[in-house]
């Protein structure tokens, strides 16, 4: 359960108040590559919204920001969103633990709730004519790593999360959580992963406990980042052409179902693979939304490849997010000839974006090596 001590530092305004991801396979998850690093020299870059830069010494001692930073430009109703956000956590963390037997379950803790991405920049979209919404991204960090399993602690909180959205009360903006433990976060940190510095540089810190602090960032050199960024290009992109050529046997020989299987794991490796190279590290998820959502984030131009303007295209995608389940286990997972069609020209055009990022992403590595 959660100590009283703790510090809620989620904004409550004036009126404060899934789909089940499967365990992931560790085999088919990015890994992590370690190597000699130095000091972190990254400088902060400009935000938009009247978003101050942060000084080297805060973001050095790992101070973040919290809710009430005057800096922070949130409309009320997105601060009262986020403390409602944080509430469906903390409850639904308690639920999920409340009977467990074991002690590390039974004990286990909430340490700190971040707010990252687009609205913790202040650089989110909301374009109802283009049908683009970006999505709360929330990082939850617990004590250790067996709760982190989604489908034992948090799934009924995700599907909170998608009722509340549906009903668009307490809720109109979609949450896209992971998951990760204190441990983790800091190892990431020592290893000089972006994703996370970018998190402790720009995240807005919703809730925590006292007295569990980030470790002071590192980086790597730029001959470092440059090779682990080829390495990790060289094995996931050609991992996920290897499955879009399968998808593209499975079709011709009428195996349908195959092939939107093979097609989903094409996309998951992909998605992997720029976010790999962009950020050395890739959230473990075969949630492609979730995936999706947070690669979009990188890198906006891939927004482009899932349109949404016609009910072919909806239904297509959706196939292909249900099909790392479905079209392996579920005799009603049906898929036209047309639908796997549109499917495997899109992720078609996945693959040659990617490609595109990628080696753009390389060459900016290597350009920074010859002036280093």
């Amino acid at each position: 359960m959660e100590r009283a001590s703790a510090n809620i530092v989620a904004w409550s305004g004036d009126g404060e108040e899934a789909m089940n991801v499967p365990h992931h396979d560790s085999a088919s998850m990015p890994r992590e590559r370690h190597s000699h690093r130095r000091p972190w020299k990254r400088l902060p870059r400009q935000r938009s919204r009247g978003l101050a830069r942060r000084s080297f010494a805060a973001i050095l001692c790992g101070i973040m920001k919290t809710i009430d930073d005057p800096t922070i430009e949130l409309p009320d109703a997105k601060r009262r969103e986020l403390a409602y956000v944080v509430n469906v956590i903390r409850d639904g963390f308690a639920r999920a633990i409340q009977h467990r037997t074991q002690p590390r379950f039974r004990n286990g803790h909430i340490l700190k709730i971040i707010l990252f991405g687009s609205y913790a920049r202040g650089d989110w979209v909301e374009d109802p004519v283009g049908r683009y919404f970006s999505d709360y991204d929330i990082l939850v960090v617990v004590d250790h790593e067996d709760l982190t399993d989604i489908p034992e602690f948090w799934a009924d909180t995700e599907a909170r999360f998608l009722v509340d959205l549906t009903e668009g009360t307490a809720l109109r903006t979609q949450v896209s959580t992971i998951y990760h433990s204190l441990d983790d976060v800091n190892e990431k940190l020592r290893l000089g992963r972006y994703f996370f510095m970018d998190i402790l540089r720009d995240g807005i810190l919703l809730y925590e406990e006292p007295d569990h602090p980030f470790v002071e960032p590192t980086t790597l050199s730029s001959s470092e980042a440059l090779q682990e960024a080829q390495v990790y290009f060289g094995e996931w992109f050609e991992s996920a052409a290897g499955f879009l050529d399968t998808a593209h046997y499975a079709a011709k020989q009428g195996r349908n179902k195959e092939a939107a299987f093979q097609l989903h794991q094409a996309t998951e490796r992909f998605y992997h693979c720029i976010f790999l190279v962009r950020t050395l590290y890739s959230p473990k998820t075969h949630n492609l939304n979730r995936l999706r959502a947070l690669t979009e984030q990188l890198e906006p131009r891939l927004r482009s490849i899932w349109p949404t303007d016609n009910k072919l295209h909806k239904r297509a995608y959706n196939l292909l997010r249900e099909a790392y389940i479905k079209a392996r286990y579920s005799r009603e997972f049906i898929i036209e000839p047309e639908e796997l069609a549109w499917l495997t020209e899109r992720v078609g055009l996945l693959q040659n974006l990617v490609s595109e990022l990628c080696t753009a992403r390389i060459a900016e590595l290597e350009g920074r090596q010859d002036a280093a």
